[in-house]
């Protein structure tokens, strides 16, 4: 996929669809606390996501991140795992890493942090927003030895009606979820979210779009913002 090509359909998300996210709640902010491994007994049960619809298109601010983060894009091999095998000490790492990454970062929007409405980054100054979390967990499981191809940053809608982004990770036991309003890892079917996007697992800028009907991205160009 030419990368001209991407940034011009990636429009079709709209520049604001991710302008506004929801903030961590303060009892969050709180000091980490490394969880113990988690016995086999208690690993999460989920189902796997739709696959989507493949589309051209790609969230713009993504785009822009691929250009500054090559690495963080770089094709996915074809022998690497894309669903992870999840086992007392994975689900330990993606805890402690989702619960880390949470109290390392302070929310603040892209406007009041970066002077622009829309940035994604892996931010090293301690601020930033629901993209920025997402992408740095990303990253330490990447660094972690967790296969990028199983780590997927999705788009949803909360029951707020506010644009949002979490990390998804593929497992032999179902996705699950990590986001930067709770600790707790959860399936993707109890997050109370609508899932609108996700990336496809081929790495570089392939994205899949998850809600139905015609105007997939209505509700993230109009949803309200906090």
């Amino acid at each position: 996929m030419g990368w001209g090509k991407v940034q011009v359909l990636g429009l079709c998300l709209g520049a604001a669809l991710l302008a506004g996210c929801q903030t961590v709640p303060t009892n969050l902010q709180a000091m980490n606390i490394a969880p113990s491994p988690v016995p086999d007994s208690e690993l999460i049960s989920s189902t796997a996501m739709p696959v989507g619809k493949a589309t051209n298109a790609a969230p713009p601010g993504f785009i822009s991140f691929c250009y500054r983060f090559a690495d963080q894009c770089a094709p996915s091999s074809p022998t690497d795992a894309a669903v992870l095998h999840l086992d007392g000490t994975k689900q330990a790492l993606l805890d402690n890493v989702n619960r880390t990454v949470n109290h390392a970062i302070w929310p603040e929007d892209d406007m009041r942090h970066y002077g622009r409405a829309e940035y994604w980054d892996i931010p090293t100054d301690g601020y930033g927003n629901c993209k920025d979390y997402a992408l740095t967990k990303r990253q330490a499981l990447i660094k972690a030895g967790i296969s990028e191809r199983a780590l997927r940053i999705a788009i949803v809608i909360t029951p707020r009606n506010n644009r949002h982004a979490v990390l998804t990770v593929v497992t032999d036991r179902g996705d699950v979820v990590l986001d930067n309003l709770t600790d707790e890892i959860k399936p993707w079917t109890d997050s109370g979210y609508q899932w609108i996007a996700r990336q496809d697992g081929a790495g570089e800028l392939g994205w899949v779009t998850l809600a139905e009907g015609s105007n997939d991205f209505t509700l993230g160009t109009t949803a309200q913002t906090e």
